[in-house]
């Protein structure tokens, strides 16, 4: 891929999504990152840039460069805190501005990347980061660490970018392990269940609404499995309990189905309680 892009056209787009520049968030100390020299690349750093060696980058360097990729492909100034406020009626003393710097990519080019990104969530590496009914996207790492010049072996930052929605992005949350242990060092097995707990978190306090036409998990061993809870409303208790063969059935009442908890087309956990309230 490096070969085919060029190396004119790989490092424009590295230089535009802000790799190699500092991105002047509050921050003390901020680096600018490492990005080969383009008059120094051969065919072999091309290469390597392309899969991610040889290269180095600061978290909210990937944090501001995968935004821009899902947001519609617009770069932003990124900034710690959204306002300043007052404590006791909440008024806003310092307002943070909004700063766009640049149309990376096109909406179209953007609107592809995040379907690739929760593919990889539901069908590849990032399995581990699935929220059934809110479409998470994501990306894992696993980057050899270098001592001395040299990589080392079996010593790695293994990580996961993970966003939701995948069609309206509200949150982008970026985990890196340094060097787990007892366990293989992948990032979709270390750091994307890490992920997946904070974006669980992130549902409630950003008020995000379960999606629909979300992208169908593939299930692989030891995973656990989620099915469509259907609607038996207005069913008797036979019925529904044929219909909810997945689910364990509590029942309270006779007659018909008047109300079921949780409620009809979400997908839950496999084998989890369905409450049925019955009445005639």
């Amino acid at each position: 891929m490096g070969l085919k892009l060029g190396k004119e056209t790989l490092f424009k787009y590295i230089d535009n999504f802000g790799f190699g520049h500092k991105t002047g968030v509050e921050l003390n100390g901020e680096e600018n990152g490492i990005i080969f020299d383009i008059n120094k690349i051969g065919d072999l750093e091309l290469a390597t840039t392309a899969f991610g060696q040889g290269v180095s980058v600061t978290p909210i360097q990937q944090i501001t460069a995968v935004s821009a990729a899902i947001n519609g492909g617009i770069l932003y100034q990124p900034h710690i805190v959204k306002s300043i406020n007052e404590p006791e009626l909440n008024n806003v003393i310092l307002d943070t501005e909004i700063k766009k710097i640049r149309q990376v990519i096109s909406p179209e080019t953007s609107k592809q990347v995040r379907y690739v990104l929760e593919s990889v969530v539901a069908k590849g590496t990032g399995h581990n980061a699935y929220i059934p009914n809110y479409r998470v996207g994501g990306k894992t790492g696993t980057a050899q660490k270098v001592n001395n010049g040299a990589y080392m072996t079996g010593n790695y930052i293994t990580s996961f970018i993970g966003f939701m929605p995948a069609d309206d992005p509200k949150i982008v949350v970026y985990i890196a392990v340094d060097n787990a242990k007892g366990v293989t060092q992948y990032g979709g097995t270390i750091a994307a269940p890490i992920a997946k707990n904070v974006l669980l978190d992130s549902i409630n306090i950003l008020n995000i609404e379960p999606r629909d036409n979300e992208i169908e998990k593939e299930y692989v061993y030891l995973d656990k499995v989620y099915s469509d809870i259907p609607n038996v409303i207005g069913m008797n208790y036979d019925e529904a309990k044929n219909s909810l063969k997945n689910f364990k059935v509590l029942k309270i009442g006779e007659g018909t189905v008047k109300y079921q908890s949780p409620k009809a087309g979400i997908k839950i956990e496999t084998g989890t309680e369905v409450r049925l309230f019955l009445s005639s």
